[in-house]
C-alpha cells in the first residue's frame, strides 16, 4: 500500500499536461514574417532601463569592458534563444515556457518554471519603475528622493533601499488599473516606441563620436586622482582608477556578464508568436538572432559613448545620460534625452505588466497556486484577482535597491534559461514524446507502472555496452533513460565545476595541486558523459526548429549559466532561497493536490487496499 501511494507521489511529480487539438485558430491577424518578428523582438528585449543600469555597472563592476560583458552575454542568451526555439516546436501554441515545460517536462517542473517566471517579471517591472522615478526626479533637480530620503532613511533597514520609492509605486498600481479596465499591448505602440527608443540610442552613439576621447579607455590611477577632489576611490572589487580599459580586472567582467544577461531578457516573445509565422523554420531563428544582434549594437553603442566622453569614474549611477550630457556642455540634449527615454520607460512598463498576471492566471487555473487567482471580471474578461495579486509582489520588489534587484533577476534569468537548454537536450532523446502527450491519459498507468519492466536482465558488460554502441537506431526507454541520468549527471558536475572556477579562480591557474587535479578530473568526466549521450539515437521526428550540434550546445550554455549564477552575492541566494522556500510550500501544500491532473487520479487496486 505504501509503495503504491509513493508510486502515485512520483507520478504527480512527472505527469505532463496532455496538447489538447485546437478548434480554432488562435490567431485572427496577418501572418508575421522575419522583419515583424524582429521588430516584435526588438521591442520586447531592448529596454529602456539599461540606461540606468549602465552607470552603476561601469562605474563599480567593468569600467569601459562593459562593451566586452555585453558581447558575451548577447552570444550566450542566443544560445538560450534556440533551446526556447526548440522547446515550441515541441508544444507549437502561443503561450509561456510555463505551458511548455508543462506539456513535456511534467508538473512539478513546470510548477518550478512558472514561479520562477513569476519573479522575473514582477522584478522586471520593478526595476522599470525604479528607472522611471530616477529620470523623472533627476528632470525636477532629485528633489522626490532628497525628501523620501531625509524622511525614511533613518527608519529603513539597511538591506533594503535607502527611502521607499512612491512615485514607482503609484506608476505600477496605475498600469495595473489600466490593466484591470481591460487595456493591452498594442503592436503599432510596439514599434512606435522601439522607433522613440532607438532614435535615442542613436543620438547617443553619434554624440560619443563627437564628443568621445579614446583617453578614456586608457585611464591610469594618476588620471584618477587629478580629476577628481578626493585622494582615492573604490568599489567592492577593487581600487578605482588603474586598469585601463579594464580596471576592475577580468573578475570584474565575467560578474558583468553575469549582470548582463539581463539586458536580453524577451526573445521568448518571438517564440510564443512562433504558430503565427509564415515559415516558422526560418523566420524563429531569425528573428531571435537578429533581434539580439540589433540590441547588442544599441547597448554596445550606448555604453562606448558614455564611457568615451566621461571618464567611467565620474559618471553619476543613478541617471549616466543626463549627467554626461551635462558634463559636456549639452544640457538641451539632455533634457530632451530624457523624455525620450520616459517615453521607452512608460510603454516598457505598460507592456511589462500585462504577462505577469497572465502566468499567474494560467497556473491557478491549472491548480497549481490557489484557484480564486483565476476569477475572470466578467464584462472586461480580465483575471483581476491575478492582477492585483502580480501588483502586491511588484510593490514588495520596490523596497530594495535597484542594483539588488538587477542582481536578484540575474540569478532568475539564467535560472530560467538553463531548464530550457537542459528540456532541449533530454527531450531530444526521448522515444515518441509527441504522440505519448497526446495519449498521456489514456496510456501513462500502463507506459510508466515501471519503465524497466519491458528491458531485459543484463550483466554489467551488457550495460556498459549498452552506453556506448545502442542496439537501436531510433531512442528507446532504455536509451532515453540513459540520457535523462546523464544529464542529471552532467548538470551535477558542472555545478561542482563552476562553484571551484567562481570561489577559486587564482589557484587553479596558479596550478593548485589539489585544486588543479579535481579540475581535470571534473572535466574528464564532463568529457565522457557527452559522449554518451553523443552516442545515444536521437529522435527523428520533424520539428520546426532543432539546436544543432547537441548535446555541445545545450551543455555550454548550461555551463554559462551556472557559472554566472556562482558569481553572484550571498545576499541574493539568500532571496532567491526564501522565494523557492515560499514556492515549495505552495504546491506541496496545496498545487500538488488541487492541480487538473488530480482529478484524473487512479483509485488504489482493490488487492492493495485489502492487504
Amino acid at each position: 500500500m505504501l509503495r503504491w501511494y509513493v508510486h502515485q507521489f512520483g507520478q504527480k511529480l512527472v505527469r505532463r499536461r496532455p496538447l489538447e487539438p485546437l478548434k480554432e485558430p488562435e490567431s485572427c491577424g496577418a501572418p508575421l514574417n522575419s522583419l515583424d518578428l524582429v521588430i516584435l523582438g526588438v521591442g520586447k528585449i531592448m529596454r529602456a532601463a539599461i540606461y540606468i543600469l549602465i552607470g552603476k555597472m561601469v562605474k563599480y563592476v567593468t569600467g569601459p569592458a562593459i562593451v566586452i560583458c555585453f558581447l558575451v552575454a548577447a552570444l550566450f542568451s542566443l544560445l538560450s534563444g534556440f533551446c526556447y526555439a526548440e522547446l515550441w516546436a515541441r508544444v507549437p501554441r502561443s503561450g509561456s515556457v510555463y505551458l511548455y515545460s508543462y506539456v513535456t517536462m511534467g508538473q512539478l517542473y513546470a510548477f518550478l518554471t512558472g514561479w520562477n517566471l513569476i519573479l522575473s517579471l514582477v522584478l522586471g517591472t520593478a526595476i522599470l519603475a525604479r528607472a522611471w522615478s530616477y529620470i523623472f526626479d533627476s528632470l525636477i533637480g532629485n528633489h522626490i528622493s532628497q525628501a523620501l530620503q531625509g524622511t525614511f532613511s533613518l527608519y529603513v533597514p539597511h538591506f533594503l533601499a535607502k527611502y521607499p520609492d512612491f512615485l514607482a509605486l503609484a506608476l505600477v498600481l496605475l498600469f495595473m488599473g489600466l490593466q484591470m479596465l481591460g487595456a493591452r499591448d498594442s503592436s503599432l505602440f510596439n514599434k512606435v516606441f522601439t522607433g522613440i527608443n532607438i532614435l535615442v540610442q542613436s543620438f547617443i552613439i553619434v554624440s560619443g563620436f563627437i564628443k568621445g576621447d579614446l583617453h578614456n579607455w586608457q585611464l591610469t590611477e594618476q588620471d584618477y586622482t587629478l580629476n577628481t577632489s578626493e585622494s582615492r576611490g573604490t568599489s567592492r572589487l577593487g581600487p578605482l582608477g588603474s586598469g585601463g580599459f579594464v580596471p576592475f580586472g577580468f573578475d570584474g567582467v565575467l560578474h558583468g556578464v553575469a549582470l548582463c544577461f539581463y539586458a536580453f531578457v524577451g526573445f521568448d516573445a518571438i517564440v510564443s508568436r512562433g504558430e503565427e509565422a509564415l515559415n516558422p523554420q526560418r523566420s524563429i531563428p531569425l528573428g531571435i538572432t537578429f533581434s539580439i544582434f540589433i540590441c547588442f549594437l544599441a547597448y554596445f553603442g550606448v555604453s562606448a559613448s558614455l564611457t568615451l566622453i566621461l571618464p567611467y569614474y565620474q559618471i553619476q549611477p543613478n541617471n549616466p545620460l543626463s549627467q554626461t550630457f551635462l558634463h559636456g556642455g549639452w544640457i538641451s540634449a539632455r533634457y530632451v534625452l530624457s523624455v525620450g527615454i520616459i517615453c521607452a520607460l512608460t510603454y516598457r512598463l505598460h507592456s511589462a505588466v500585462f504577462p505577469m498576471s497572465q502566468v499567474i492566471y494560467a497556473m491557478a487555473e491549472d491548480g497549481l497556486l490557489f484557484r480564486g487567482l483565476a476569477q475572470v471580471r466578467a464584462h472586461t474578461g480580465t483575471p483581476i484577482m491575478a492582477i492585483m495579486s502580480s501588483g502586491n509582489l511588484a510593490v514588495m520588489a520596490l523596497l530594495f535597491e535597484l542594483s539588488d534587484l538587477v542582481d536578484f533577476l540575474s540569478v532568475v534569468t539564467l535560472l530560467a534559461y538553463t531548464p530550457v537548454a537542459f528540456s532541449v537536450l533530454v527531450l531530444r532523446y526521448q522515444p515518441h514524446l509527441k504522440e505519448k502527450t497526446e495519449e498521456e491519459i489514456e496510456m501513462e498507468p500502463e507506459a510508466e507502472g515501471n519503465p524497466l519492466d519491458s528491458v531485459p536482465e543484463a550483466g554489467t558488460s551488457n550495460i556498459l555496452k549498452s552506453l556506448w554502441f545502442p542496439t537501436s537506431p531510433t531512442p528507446t526507454q532504455k536509451s532515453g533513460q540513459i540520457v535523462c541520468r546523464c544529464a542529471f549527471l552532467l548538470v551535477l558536475l558542472l555545478t561542482i565545476l563552476s562553484l571551484i572556477l567562481a570561489q577559486w579562480p587564482s589557484q587553479v591557474l596558479s596550478g593548485d595541486p589539489v585544486l588543479t587535479a579535481v579540475t581535470v578530473l571534473l572535466l574528464l568526466l564532463i568529457t565522457g558523459v557527452t559522449i554518451i549521450i553523443w552516442m545515444q539515437p536521437q529522435d527523428p521526428s520533424p520539428l520546426y526548429f532543432k539546436v544543432p550540434a547537441l548535446p555541445v550546445l545545450p551543455l555550454v550554455s548550461i555551463f554559462v549559466n551556472i557559472y554566472s549564477m556562482m558569481r553572484m552575492t550571498t545576499g541574493t541566494w539568500a532571496l532567491f532561497g526564501i522565494w523557492m522556500v515560499i514556492g515549495f510550500v505552495i504546491y506541496f501544500g496545496y498545487g500538488i493536490q488541487h492541480s487538473l491532473k488530480e482529478n484524473n487520479e487512479l483509485q488504489p487496486p482493490a488487492s492493495t487496499s485489502q492487504t
